[in-house]
């Protein structure tokens, strides 16, 4: 892991003289060098549109994003390249499942079952549906641990049910969610499922297939890839049932005055010009996971530096950990935190003073904050590069607040 840590430039940064403790890569990850070298050289060397001229440039270019498409299939265990939809990020991909299949096919009466954990990403898009088509929305619970009680599963599915659309991993929580049991039970009264794998894509490896999904959205720049790239996964067999989300160049076979013919999947769901360079900087990215990271270690080593966290935490005054602390502790790469008395844009603030980065707020899950009791929180997450000393530091800080 110390070897890996020397690929990402921005470990050598101080803040106020002190050394960078990032913390916050459940919000955004780093780079590492070797995709910020392949985005400098594709605009260095390769740079043009894609799809659309038949130059030497735009061949290389075209070439480069369609293999990373290809790369995003296997990487997710996806039956064909065809089921990769390039978006701007998370949100986009489940803002696009939501205002095209579910504006298309969830009617008066039926309902939408999420959790109590969803990111506001997921949440709202599926409130508007509701909202628009006369729809009801429906909550999985969490316990008091802040695990999602499952057997509440048969009394919240029925033949009302048209979509499922959870979280994979809560990012305030951590919790873990059983994606493929509540598939299984989804499909059997042929709901659709949704699954926004934003906190899990940088941290385990994904199997669509096994997950059960139909659609399944996450973006690039949590797992070492630029910003403005995301992935959207949309089953093979619903490809003509999903209408296009956006209209224009790139998208159409043939247009008319008065009509127009649509391209086939993935092409018609990709509208204008896409984030090539950033779509390119994503297959770098899964070049350096696929090349450096065995997913079992590293999530054993993330789960490893969250229970040093949360050991060091519980020895504190006046700190609540929210969240299943047991699961964090053998599997988790977040932990987050209140502080009694002390707003947790201070605790962030005093951190940041020292070096340490952590993220502070509801973390867009306003919801789910307002029902654990707590206005805001103190979040500090983990990846590979991260660090037991860094740990250390953190908890250091930590200790020195005046409760």
């Amino acid at each position: 892991m110390k070897q890996l840590r020397e690929d990402f430039p921005i470990f050598s940064q101080e803040i106020n003289g002190y050394p960078l403790v990032y913390l916050d890569s459940a919000a955004t990850s780093q780079k590492p060098q070797q995709v910020i070298d392949t985005v400098v050289d594709f605009y260095t060397k390769y740079n043009s549109n894609i799809h659309r001229s038949v130059h030497a440039f735009s061949e290389q270019a075209t070439g480069m994003f369609e293999d990373t498409r290809k790369k995003v299939a296997e990487f997710i265990g996806a039956a064909d390249s065809s089921e990769i939809i390039f978006t701007k990020g998370t949100t986009e991909g489940l803002n696009f499942v939501a205002a095209t299949w579910g504006q298309t096919y969830v009617g008066q009466g039926d309902e939408i079952l999420m959790t109590q954990m969803e990111h506001h990403a997921n949440l709202l898009p599926w409130q508007q549906v509701a909202e628009k088509k006369g729809a009801t929305l429906k909550f999985i619970p969490i316990t008091k641990d802040g695990l999602l009680d499952l057997s509440e599963l048969p009394n919240l599915i029925s033949q009302k049910t048209k979509v499922v659309a959870v979280i994979h991993a809560s990012n305030v929580l951590g919790t873990h969610v059983d994606v493929a049991t509540i598939a299984k039970a989804a499909h059997a009264v042929g709901a659709k499922v949704v699954v926004d794998a934003a906190q899990t894509s940088p941290h385990q490896k994904l199997d669509v297939q096994k997950l059960g999904c139909d659609f399944l959205a996450f973006s690039g720049h949590k797992m070492l890839a630029p910003t403005g790239v995301g992935v959207l996964y949309i089953k093979k067999e619903l490809h003509d049932l999903v209408p296009p989300y956006q209209f224009g160049g790139g998208m159409v076979f043939e247009a008319c005055y008065d009509k127009s013919i649509w391209q086939f999947a993935p092409y018609k769901f990709e509208a204008g010009t896409p984030a090539i360079s950033q779509v390119v900087g994503l297959g770098a990215a899964i070049d350096y996971y696929n090349k450096n990271i065995n997913f079992d270690d590293a999530r054993k080593y993330e789960a490893q530096l969250t229970a040093q966290a949360i050991d060091g935490l519980q020895q504190m005054e006046k700190i609540k950990i929210l969240g299943p602390i047991e699961q964090l502790k053998t599997s988790g790469h977040l932990v987050t935190f209140s502080v009694d008395g002390i707003h947790s844009h201070d605790v962030a603030a005093y951190l940041s003073n020292f070096g340490v980065c952590t993220r502070a707020g509801h973390h867009c899950a306003q919801p789910l904050a307002k029902k654990l009791g707590v206005a805001s929180s103190v979040r500090a997450s983990f990846m590979f590069y991260n660090t037991p000393q860094e740990v250390e530091t953190f908890l250091r800080v930590m200790q020195d607040i005046k409760l």
